[in-house]
Order: structure tokens, then C-alpha cells, then sequence
């Protein structure tokens, strides 16, 4: 008897590569959380090896999901997740002055994360359904222009600026790929561009300082500026190999706010410095390739702007933190998947994981 033959099929086929990497991220994330916790496994590496463990299972049982099947639970998702979003504003729970959860006893569920994917799928299923000599139509607009907007608006309102800009980015980017003309784009950035005034003026307090801060930290280094010039200041610190584990200063003295959560690589850079930052950013970027390489191979257009609407949803959450954390974008609130504290964040990115792992699975049974 063959080795192979002693081996299920459905983990014969599945990218092993990824999954390394997914792993070995995760795995570090881990290392990271237990020295921002001063050397301990408590209070929040066992726990997201808890959730890491279980994600990664779901990542592979979605994994087995059909293309027709996600295909088909598109809309019912996209429905579902609407309908949660209304339930969170009526019932919501209120964390940190936003109201962006809801409360089931066991679990604290954010709805606005997993419209991240669904979003993609929404749109992806639309332009699979629409004929492609009717791309340049109104009716190629408007429709996802309503399926972006609702969802968008309702957790603008919780508020959440940052997971509203990265569901209306998923949405544009399936737009985009489905071949809607460039001058829209063009359009739509001047015009935002030419609002912005006015769009801050709308914008909620916090908002708008966070937006001021990010032009000029110096301006109220000690209440608004404080996250963003100590994330610079570590990340700075650590210069070309780090302080070494446990060895960060910034993070173990509580100069670093949320050094385990939105701020999470300022206390690994600070650690390892730039060698290890540009390495779990290659593995990342690793992922993504992959990601981006299951649109290219994919058989049908819903498959394809569907895997690289998930792939950039990834780029999204690495892309904006990054950003973020060395002063590059106004502070969001996105954090770092499988690396920064918390369960929403790491269980969007592999449901994504294992959307793109089930497309791969469909095409190369073709």
C-alpha cells in the first residue's frame, strides 16, 4: 500500500504550501502576543491559539465547498449579513463609544466583518449574472453601486470609518475587475476629492481628529498623537535586527497603546526589528500572490472575481495596518490578521482563505 493511498484525497488536494505559511504567521503572531504580555500565555496568546486552531479548521472544511454552492449562497449571505447590520443598530452592543457587535451569549458577533467577503461575493455574482456587452451599461452601475452602498452606510453609522471603507474597496475592486470603464474610477475619485471638505464636516469628532492627527502627530503628542508617534518610535527602535524577544521596551513599559491588537507590529518590529518585519510582510505578500494566482486559474468569471476580490481583501487588511501603525494613513482601527488580538479580524481572513482554497479545488478538477 502506497503512502498516498494512506492519506484522505481532500488533504491530498489542498495548497499545503499556504497553509505552511498561514501557520507559520499565525504561529509567530503567537510568539508576538505572548511577549507583549510580559511572557505569558494569558490573557491573549492561549486564547488566539484557541481560535486560531478552530479557524484553520473551518478555512479547510470551506475549503471542500463547491464553486456552484458559493456561488449560489452568495445572495443568502449578502441577505443574512444586511439584515444583522439592521439588528446591530436596533440591539447592538456598545464597545468602546461604537456599536458593532451583537451579543449571543457565548460569542460577540461583528457582522461588519464578515460583509467583507460577502460583499465580494455579492458583487462577483452580480457580474457573473450580468451579459458582458451590457458592462458599459447603467445597469451595470447602479445595482452594486446599491449593493455596496447599503451595507457601507449602515456601519458608517456605527460608527467604523475603516471596515465601511474596506467593504466599499471589495465592492469597487470586483467592479473594476468585471471590466466597468476607467473614466467611472477617475470620475469618482475627483468627485470625492472635490467633496472631501464637505465629508469632513459630516464626520464624527474622533474622525476628523484622527485625520488632523495624522497630518501632524506633534500637534497633541500627548492625548491624540500619542498612538502614532509611539508606534514610530518603536518600530524605529528596533532598527535592523530588533531588541530581541521580551526585550522590547516600548511595549513592556505601556508607552505603546494597544500593543496587542491595532499596534501589534510596532511591538514585533520593536523585537525583531526590520528582519522581521519584512518577513512576515514577504509572507503575507506570499499568500496574496497565491490568492491572486487562483483568480488567474479559475474556469469561470464568477470564480475569478471572486478569488481576486478575496485576495485584495487581504492586501486590504495587511496594506491599511501597515499604513497605519508607521504613520503612512490616519489611525482606522484595522488590525493585523492571524497577528493582532481577536477572533473577527483572523476568522474573515480565513473564511477568505478557504473561499480561495474551494475555487483552486473547483478548477483544477477541470
Amino acid at each position: 500500500m502506497s503512502r498516498d493511498s494512506l492519506i484522505p484525497a481532500f488533504l491530498q488536494q489542498l495548497p499545503w504550501s499556504v497553509l505552511f505559511l498561514i501557520l507559520a504567521i499565525g504561529g509567530f503572531g503567537l510568539v508576538v502576543l505572548y511577549s507583549a504580555a510580559g511572557g505569558s500565555m494569558s490573557p491573549w496568546a492561549f486564547s488566539q491559539g484557541t481560535r486560531f486552531i478552530l479557524f484553520v479548521g473551518l478555512a479547510i472544511l470551506l475549503s471542500r465547498v463547491s464553486e456552484a454552492r458559493l456561488k449560489g449562497a452568495a445572495w443568502p449571505i449578502y441577505g443574512i449579513l444586511v439584515f444583522l447590520l439592521l439588528l446591530v443598530e436596533a440591539f447592538g452592543f456598545v464597545g468602546g463609544g461604537s456599536r458593532r457587535w451583537l451579543d449571543l451569549g457565548i460569542i460577540r458577533l461583528q457582522p461588519s466583518e464578515l460583509m467583507k467577503p460577502a460583499i465580494v461575493l455579492a458583487v462577483a455574482r452580480f457580474y457573473d449574472m450580468l451579459p458582458v456587452n451590457q458592462i458599459r451599461a447603467w445597469t451595470a452601475i447602479w445595482p452594486p453601486a446599491l449593493l455596496i452602498g447599503v451595507p457601507a452606510g449602515l456601519v458608517m453609522a456605527q460608527p467604523d470609518l475603516g471596515t465601511a471603507l474596506m467593504i466599499v474597496f471589495g465592492g469597487v475592486v470586483v467592479g473594476f475587475l468585471a471590466g466597468l470603464p476607467v473614466r467611472l474610477f477617475v470620475g469618482a475619485a475627483a468627485a470625492m476629492a472635490a467633496g472631501l471638505p464637505i465629508a469632513l464636516s459630516m464626520m464624527h469628532g474622533y474622525q476628523r481628529e484622527r485625520i488632523e492627527i495624522f497630518l501632524n502627530p506633534e500637534s497633541d503628542p500627548l492625548r491624540s498623537g500619542y498612538h502614532i508617534i509611539q508606534s514610530k518610535i518603536a518600530i524605529g527602535s528596533g532598527g535592523i535586527f530588533g531588541k530581541g524577544f521580551l526585550g522590547g521596551t516600548q511595549s513592556h513599559l505601556d508607552y505603546l497603546p494597544e500593543r496587542h491588537t491595532d499596534f501589534v507590529f510596532a511591538t514585533m518590529a520593536e523585537e525583531w526589528g526590520l528582519v522581521g518585519g519584512a518577513l512576515l510582510i514577504i509572507a503575507f505578500l506570499l499568500v496574496i500572490r497565491w490568492g491572486m494566482g487562483v483568480a488567474s486559474r479559475a474556469r469561470t468569471r464568477f470564480a475569478r472575481l471572486t478569488a481576486a476580490g478575496l485576495a485584495t481583501t487581504i492586501f486590504f487588511y495587511v496594506a491599511i495596518n501597515l499604513m497605519m501603525v508607521m504613520g503612512l494613513a490616519p489611525v482606522v482601527g484595522i488590525p493585523l490578521p492571524l497577528v493582532s488580538f481577536g477572533g473577527s479580524a483572523m476568522m474573515t481572513v480565513l473564511i477568505c482563505l478557504g473561499a480561495l482554497m474551494a475555487i483552486d479545488r473547483s478548477a483544477r478538477r477541470y
